[in-house]
């Protein structure tokens, strides 16, 4: 492992306040939060956060915003999101640098990130001028039956601070393009992108108030999700969060979509090119994004004929990886979002040493010298874990991987299926049939073999089990933002 000093950046004008229809509000009900740049611990800015009023205002506003988006014709919807997408390709450096502001993640990654939601609003604005319903004939009557989708009208998504920028791809946009307004909540922990976005969604022409950002805390979060206004919540984040938005929602009966956490198994074979299927499990267990990611594949499965060879593989490039300042090109591992999520994460590993889980291989503790001021912690791999600890159990949410043996393929699927989630899992093999039938059997929304997690627009993602519910992406992305209404027009 080689480490990156921390340089001091200047950064880009970090916008704190709230974005309600075309104006900047910089004092709220919600009170402010002090945003920690997690590569140094110092103060990025100070964040205004909204409360109950200013959640009133954007949804009154985002109502009348939505009807002016409607009112226009389906071709110029399509061609102000396709604007929006050519905006944000022209900011990608900027957005970018934003990201790394936000929450530490390496500048290696950003501008996939922007990449991402961009071809969001591509794909989704393709679907404004070709959306349709259905006719079907009526049982014993000539009646014409009609199916049409309409949208909600005003919509909240909840982001995590871990990908705005792809909530914003996933959901902002098929939300627009199914004809709503949106209420988007950036968690205060990484609001500076979300806010920007909303700043260029007016630059490119939008109509003020369809994209609101508002940053929020546990009450803002709260009143949006009980505001009588919004149609439909879509909430991204962890599962104990997602039952106090599901309580709260059940006051008026609003419709909730989720997609939360993962403890996704990375099932490797004999038979796989275990070079291959080493780097992937790095770079989708504890390297990218310092392992703060809910596609996270932190349960890695190998054959036992495999196991010894992979592990040395597995744990080479582990310590290969430059650790350190997020703006350096060549880091590949940031900071985790915090000191607390620091804590948590060692306490996590100091509690699986002590209770056996698993044998510590390398990495667990966090990371000083030049970089003892950030929240900076070792890539930890252990070996022959027990899937039923809490090790194997519980999302870590840190750079923290499990290595487990197995003997075939039906103890494979027993073990990687004995979870409480269901979000991804992943597949390392070369023999097609096995590839067919093991990701059949695997209880996930997304199955990956031989490839990391990608997220493209033409494909549903989602979560089985306790990984939420709806899909984002794919048309089945755009219907979660639309409600169906029946017509039938009596002909006998």
């Amino acid at each position: 492992m080689t480490t990156s000093t921390i340089v001091s950046v200047p950064p880009d004008r970090l916008p704190a306040g709230l974005l309600i229809g075309g104006d900047w509000v910089e004092h709220s009900s919600g009170g402010q939060h002090e945003h920690i740049y997690p590569a140094s611990g110092r103060t990025n800015a100070v964040v205004a956060l909204a409360g109950e009023a200013e959640i009133d205002r954007a949804v009154r506003g985002a109502h009348a915003a939505q009807r002016e988006w409607v009112a226009l014709t389906p071709e110029r919807r399509r061609d102000l999101l396709i604007d929006l997408a050519d905006a944000l390709h022209e900011h990608t450096a900027e957005l970018g640098r934003l990201n790394v502001h936000d929450f530490g993640v390496p500048s290696l990654m950003t501008e996939g990130h922007v990449g991402l939601a961009e071809s969001f609003i591509r794909f989704y604005a393709g679907y404004v001028d070709k959306a349709h319903g259905s006719s079907t004939p009526i049982s014993k009557s000539f009646d014409i039956n009609l199916i049409e989708r309409e949208p909600y009208g005003v919509v909240g998504v909840i982001a995590p601070w871990n990908g705005a920028l792809v909530v914003i791809g996933l959901n902002v946009a098929a939300a627009l393009a199914a004809g709503n307004a949106v209420i988007l909540k950036p968690s205060e922990l990484a609001p500076f992108t979300s806010l920007r976005f909303g700043e260029i969604c007016l630059e490119a022409g939008l109509p003020a108030g369809l994209v609101n950002v508002l940053p929020a805390g546990p009450a803002g979060g709260e009143a949006l999700v009980r505001h009588p206004g919004v149609g439909k919540i879509h909430f991204t984040g962890g599962g104990h969060t997602a039952r106090k938005v599901l309580a709260a929602a059940a006051a008026n009966l609003t419709p909730v979509a989720t997609e939360l956490g993962g403890k996704s198994a990375n099932l490797v074979f004999a038979d796989a090119d275990l070079d291959r299927a080493a780097r992937l499990s790095a770079f989708q267990g504890p390297l990218g994004q310092a392992g703060q990611s809910c596609a996270c594949g932190s349960r890695i499965l190998v054959q036992d004929s495999a196991y010894d060879a992979f592990l040395e593989k597995l744990v080479g490039i582990v310590e290969s990886v430059t650790i350190g300042d997020p703006f350096d090109p060549h880091v590949v591992v940031g900071p985790v979002i915090s000191a607390a999520a620091a804590d948590r994460i060692v306490g996590v590993i100091d509690r699986a040493v002590s209770d056996g889980s698993g044998e510590l291989v390398t990495g667990g503790t966090r990371i000083g010298g030049a970089l003892a001021d950030g929240y900076f912690l070792q890539p930890t791999v252990f070996a022959n874990v027990d899937n039923r600890s809490q090790l194997a159990a519980e999302e870590t949410f840190g750079p923290v991987v499990s290595v487990i043996r197995f003997h075939d393929e039906a103890e494979a699927i027993e073990i990687a299926n004995d979870t409480t989630y269901g979000l991804n899992a992943y597949v390392q093999t070369n023999d097609l049939t096995r590839a067919h039938s093991v990701a059949r059997q695997l209880q996930a929304g997304s199955i990956w073999i031989n490839r990391n997690s990608d997220i493209q627009p033409q494909g549903p993602y989602g979560g089985y089990k306790q990984s939420g519910s709806g899909r984002a992406g794919g048309e089945q992305g755009l219907h979660e933002f639309q409600q169906v209404k029946n017509i039938r027009i009596g002909m006998s």
